[in-house]
């Protein structure tokens, strides 16, 4: 489900943001210069919340900044270019903004000496990198790991409301989601590592081993 709102939220997005990366185009601006730029902002909300406690500021701040990743890519759609250089910035970029999001959390709630929430915003912080480094580490070496119950926007997704559940009074509300985000990573996780584990099975037996995996996987 959460996979399902990503797309159609995206797909509705990109009606207001296609326009936008239209004009940056016209501006001289360059995909990759956004991508930086909104890091910085992920940056700048995650240091205000850390330090501060900042929230709703934070939220809004790390929200409008996520929005360059939508952005970028149109960018380079409407270019008609594919940047190998441009693809390693934004899947780098994204490890950043990521980290900077849940090492923010982790910092504050240790700053509080709440140490179990604390917790929980490591464990999304490891995970996390962890979910998007077997996917990656799986292509170079030439396989699939494109499954899984949760992903990034799921993750930025779950973070924000629980943030929202926070900042409006609900106890334990951003607690509650990190630690369910952080278990279903594990999942995802382990999802990855099982697809990649077939599939190098079924290399090693040759064509016909091969094929069965993909019927194994199909169903």
């Amino acid at each position: 489900m959460a996979k399902i709102l990503s797309v159609v939220s995206r797909a509705g997005l990109a009606r207001v943001l296609d326009p936008v990366a239209a004009a940056l185009l016209r501006a001289g601006v360059t995909p990759n210069a956004v991508t930086v730029v909104g890091t910085v902002g992920v940056l700048v909300g995650a240091l205000g919340f850390a330090t501060r406690g900042h929230l709703i500021t934070a939220l809004v701040i790390i929200t409008l900044s996520c929005f360059t990743d939508l952005i970028d890519g149109s960018m380079a759609r409407q270019r008609g270019i594919t940047n190998k250089f441009g693809a390693l910035l934004d899947s780098s970029m994204d490890r950043v903004a990521d980290g900077a999001i849940f090492g923010a959390v982790a910092w504050y709630y240790a700053s509080i000496h709440e140490l179990r929430p604390a917790a929980a915003a490591l464990l999304c912080l490891l995970t996390g990198q962890v979910v998007s480094y077997v996917k990656a580490r799986a292509e170079g070496l030439g396989f699939t790991a494109n499954v899984g119950l949760i992903e990034r926007p799921e993750r930025l997704i779950g973070i924000g409301i629980g943030g929202l559940l926070w900042g409006f009074g609900v106890p334990y509300g951003l607690e509650i989601v990190m630690w369910l985000l952080g278990a279903l990573s594990i999942v995802t996780i382990g999802q990855r590592i099982t697809t990649v584990y077939r599939q190098a099975q079924a290399a090693d037996q040759g064509p016909n081993g091969a094929a069965a995996a993909e019927k194994s996987d199909a169903r």
